[in-house]
């Protein structure tokens, strides 16, 4: 495959564009570029309650494994091995290879592979809009030389494509369409086509790679696109990989009104993900499905099927009981269905009923805490989150899961009791 990049498009929308400073750093360490938090915070510190004890490991096994995969595809790519890059994700993927928590390995290979281009974009655009002299393009244009090198290897072309549409995602933001300003899109736009270009030589069904066939839910998800097709799409990754939650999670946000969907077409195809991964996680699809979807549309949140997404928690944490997944559906639970505020009746009953579930999952599996999992619960697991400060971002998610735990335990510790989290849970213990 002859790479067919030009960067006229892209030089051209980019060479008029000004700095613009209206963002700014958030207590919790994160950029903030519409002026206000996604979500109102405080930002005194917390008093830490010492009869309420909980091990932080930091960083934790799951934080270690991550970065360590990421750190490897690095290294490759930054020695220009990308034959050693293409090698280990391909033995990835054969040997199936995953974090304790669940996240494909290969996965993890090529975002470090694409790392230092993701990350020097993201860097330039921290306040919305890059500087005039902003180096936006040097590194995609070292990646489209890569590609011109290795045309046939389908995992490098995956490289370099989710790396375009991850640039084009910190142009875009998560937002309603209306939003987003024209420059903006229409460089989202040209991200999204090159990424398009490079994967159409490279058709997922003549693959079995779970890491292509992501990348092609990927592309579809941010070009206008049918929705059975997406549905399609989806359907053959979690196929190929039914263990993997980001997918369902995916699935379930990119099934919404605001980008292909409706709340009936997420609702259903909830349900038939529930039945085709039965024997995977129980009633877990429906939960994995719904879980980002409802926490960003107020619409799919009051048409919720409560019973069954509560079932689904339950039989996600039989299955899955690595602190990991704990952590992440406690501070779900508590904290990014818990505290959102302003809410119509409907949708606080159903918001509520989730909230009560942190209680269980708490007291029944939680053994340490994982700040960065708990920050970024306060914030709705937006992907697109600017962190620049991440001793911040942690030391918020910690001091928001103490504040919750502490009230959880409100009853014990008025009596004069103290909480201490050890591997077999809460324990109560006289002060």
């Amino acid at each position: 495959m002859q790479s067919k990049f030009t960067t006229a498009k892209l030089f051209t929308m980019f060479r008029n564009i000004r700095h613009r400073s209206s963002s700014h750093l958030a207590f919790d360490g994160v950029v903030d570029t519409k002026g206000s938090s996604a979500r109102p915070h405080h930002a005194e510190e917390p008093h830490l309650s010492p009869a309420l004890s909980i091990p932080s490991p930091d960083p934790t096994g799951e934080e270690r494994a991550c970065d360590m995969y990421q750190t490897a595809g690095q290294r490759l790519a930054r020695q220009e091995d990308w034959p050693g890059v293409s090698r280990a994700i391909r033995d990835a993927e054969a040997a199936a290879t995953r974090t304790p928590g669940g996240m494909p390995v290969a996965d993890l290979i090529a975002f470090g592979a694409r790392a230092d281009v993701v990350h020097a974009a993201e860097h330039a655009l921290l306040s919305g809009r890059p500087a005039k002299d902003a180096p936006l393009l040097d590194g995609i244009i070292a990646l489209e030389e890569v590609l011109a090198e290795f045309p046939d290897d389908y995992v490098i072309a995956t490289v370099v494509a989710m790396a375009h549409i991850d640039i084009g995602w910190a142009w875009r933001g998560t937002g309603w369409a209306v939003e987003v300003p024209l420059r903006n899109r229409e460089a989202f736009d040209a991200h999204f086509d090159r990424a398009r270009d490079i994967l159409e030589s490279f058709p997922n069904k003549d693959m079995s790679s779970p890491l292509l066939a992501s990348a092609h839910c990927a592309v579809l998800s941010g070009l206008p696109t049918d929705t059975n097709r997406l549905i399609a799409a989806y359907e053959a990754l979690i196929d190929m990989d039914p263990l993997n939650a980001r997918t369902y999670r995916n699935m379930g946000t990119h099934l919404l009104p605001r980008w292909h969907g409706s709340v009936q077409d997420l609702e259903v195809q909830a349900r038939r993900m529930a039945s085709r991964s039965q024997a995977i996680w129980g009633a877990g699809g429906y939960t994995w499905v719904m879980l980002d979807a409802i926490a960003l549309d107020d619409a799919a949140c009051s048409q919720l099927d409560i019973a069954f997404f509560i079932e689904g928690l339950h039989d996600i944490l039989t299955r899955r009981t690595d602190q990991h997944t704990v952590n992440l559906l406690a501070a779900y639970c508590a904290n990014t269905m818990g505290m959102t505020l302003d809410a119509a009746d409907e949708v606080a009953f159903v918001r509520g009923q989730i909230a009560d579930c942190a209680k269980w999952i708490i007291r029944q599996h939680l053994t340490e805490l994982h700040p960065m999992i708990w920050a970024h619960a306060a914030r709705g697991f937006d992907n697109n989150l600017r962190v620049r400060c991440p001793d911040r971002f942690a030391a918020a998610g910690a001091a928001d899961a103490h504040r919750i735990l502490c009230d959880m335990f409100r009853r014990e510790l008025s009596q004069g009791k103290r909480v201490v989290f050890t591997d077999r849970g809460a324990q109560l213990e006289p002060v």
